[in-house]
């Protein structure tokens, strides 16, 4: 269950049967299972405003199977209009995998046809991922490969345990990536070495992708086997203070500058300037300044 609005933060929590999580972590409310691919958890107490997306297809690795792609699309169309969400993180619930691809198994039972408007789906699912307007975090705890990479691309930042193994596979299967790789892939880490990972299927670890920029951060598997999600959530704490309406438009600057030319890309940065000079996120940061104090934004 998505959280609606704040003033049923509360009620929402006890209805679901929220608890205590972790002290400082407040309340949280994780959707029922019943038999769902993907489960959302809307956090409570310092972490609100975070709401995690999991992947929970176990039998098939988190593979991206109709099922899962349908169900994450409504999730999207949820999260998107939900103003009190500031941050999401994607992750899964299957150990040692964050999402293995492609459903093959599934893909063998369609004609050509459908082969390509079920690809033509995956392609738009990761542009709306991408399109999301608040900042969104891959926490790679496992394989991320084919489908499952481009996935991490389409979110803004990615965090690894350094175990982690992420690749572009599809040549290994006679295939290239069809779900936005080979678009987004020479946009994190340049065109030379996009090309060699997808030319090759190579498949590198957590640490080797920090490296090279694949992911922002790197980090050391704990005992529990999450700690790629633990980190992504104190990134998620360090983005949560600040004024959503000027990381959204710091997001859509950068998402559709990178698209033009240099001049085009100053023209969009000063439309999402200007849509942001009238908010009272920023008339509250300036007074805030002045009077020497934290300031608390509510995204107006």
């Amino acid at each position: 269950m998505l959280r609606l609005g704040r003033a049923a933060a509360a009620a929402g929590c006890r209805a679901l049967g929220g608890s205590q999580a972790g002290g400082a972590g407040g309340c949280s409310r994780r959707s029922s299972s019943g038999g769902k691919e993907i489960l959302v958890n809307v956090h409570g107490g310092e972490r609100s405003g975070i709401a995690d997306i999991l992947m929970n297809r176990p039998q098939a690795r988190n593979s991206l199977g109709k099922t899962l792609v349908n169900e994450l699309f409504e999730v999207l169309e949820t999260l998107r209009c939900d103003k009190s969400i500031r941050v999401v993180v994607f992750k899964s619930g299957v150990k040692g995998v964050f999402c293995a691809g492609a459903d093959l198994k599934e893909r063998a039972q369609m004609s050509d046809t459908e082969v390509g408007h079920f690809v033509h789906r995956l392609r738009s699912l990761m542009d709306e991922i991408a399109a999301l307007p608040m900042p969104s975090i891959a926490a790679i705890e496992g394989y991320a490969l084919g489908g499952g990479l481009e996935l991490a691309l389409a979110c803004d930042l990615r965090v690894a345990a350094s175990s982690a193994k992420m690749g572009l596979i599809e040549s290994t299967r006679g295939l290239l990536p069809g779900a936005g790789g080979t678009q987004r892939l020479p946009r994190c880490i340049g065109i030379g070495l996009a090309k060699e990972l997808i030319f090759t299927g190579r498949q590198i670890d957590g640490q080797q992708a920090l490296s090279i920029g694949l992911v922002n951060h790197a980090v050391l598997q704990n005992d529990e086997g999450d700690a790629a999600y633990q980190r992504a959530l104190m990134l998620a704490k360090e983005i949560l203070p600040r004024a959503p309406i000027a990381v959204k438009m710091g997001k859509l600057a950068i998402n559709r500058g990178i698209e033009v030319d240099i001049a085009s890309g100053m023209a969009i940065e000063g439309m999402c300037y200007a849509q942001n000079i009238p908010t009272r996120d920023r008339q509250e940061g300036m007074a805030a300044f002045i009077e020497k104090r934290p300031p608390h934004y509510i995204g107006e």
